[in-house]
């Protein structure tokens, strides 16, 4: 019998060997995010609550007017809100010190509430003026303030003890502040909600898709996004479905083929629906 030539075995051996400290580090010890989340316990039960209400509420509202209503008219209302979002962007950016990068942001704002009719064309981007997203929560982060305790609120969704903080005024950012009337208010408020839950149902419907723990999923997508952690942390557990069974139930279905082969295209879709509050 012939054995196989050495060098074959060698490079055998280098694989399985490179394989198996690849699955030990992504299993070892807790993440990130998990150290960032001592109330799991209750944050899931709120986090299920939130599903189920979005399950039973807001998705087929937001289906329903995403089939209904033409698409420039969301794209219109989508640049509106956004509009409003960039006049309060502007005042974090100076709050924080970046001078050059407010006066930017302004002039989008500027461009967009005049030349856009209130902000119903995005002629910002067209003539060069990129978004600058920033919020009261990022402001506090930019000053030296910790982000805290990660936190799940019933209807708002995904938070932490900074961004809870903030979020009082930051949701003071919406053309209803122009109004004095309650039922007014009420509606601008839940048009945003809407239209903002629209442009996440294929996001959502993604990561319905994975066979992965979501709550455990968005938590790490929204610490990332805040700052709270980030890719190059010695602890933050890589979701993969390598790292399947370390972070989903055992009784999780399996994953469909075409999101199994394309981990990476779940990363964003995490990240927009934990951007994306019920409310």
């Amino acid at each position: 019998m012939t054995l196989a030539p050495q060098p074959r075995w060698r490079a055998l051996v280098f694989l399985l060997m490179a394989l198996l400290l690849s699955g030990c580090a992504v299993l070892r010890g807790p993440s990130a995010g998990k150290k960032l989340d001592p109330f799991e316990n209750w944050n899931r039960k709120v986090f299920s609550f939130n599903e189920k209400l979005d399950e039973a509420v807001l998705k087929p509202v937001a289906t329903g007017y995403s089939e209904i209503v033409p698409e420039p008219i969301r794209k219109s209302v989508d640049n509106f809100f956004g509009n409003v979002g960039d006049g309060w962007s502007a005042i974090n950016l100076f709050l924080q010190g970046r001078f050059k990068t407010g006066i930017q942001q302004t002039m989008r704002f500027a461009v967009n509430t005049t030349l856009g009719l209130g902000g119903l064309l995005d002629i910002g981007s067209e003539v060069g003026l990129e978004r600058n997203t920033e919020d009261l929560g990022k402001t506090f982060g930019r000053w030296g303030f910790g982000t805290g305790a990660y936190i799940v609120w019933p209807l708002f969704g995904p938070s932490s003890v900074r961004d809870s903080l903030a979020m009082p005024w930051d949701r003071l950012a919406s053309p209803a502040l122009a109004f004095n009337d309650g039922r007014s208010k009420v509606s601008i408020y839940v048009l945003q909600t809407v239209n903002a839950r629209s442009n996440f149902l294929r996001a959502g419907e993604m990561l319905d898709g994975i066979a992965l723990d979501k709550y455990t999923f968005i938590r790490d997508a929204y610490l990332t996004r805040r700052g709270s952690i980030s890719q190059d942390d010695d602890d933050f557990e890589v979701l993969t479905p390598g790292s399947l069974p370390a972070s989903a139930p055992a009784s999780a279905p399996e994953a469909p083929a075409s999101a199994a082969s394309t981990p990476a295209a779940a990363a964003p879709a995490a990240s927009a629906a934990a951007s994306s509050p019920t409310l």
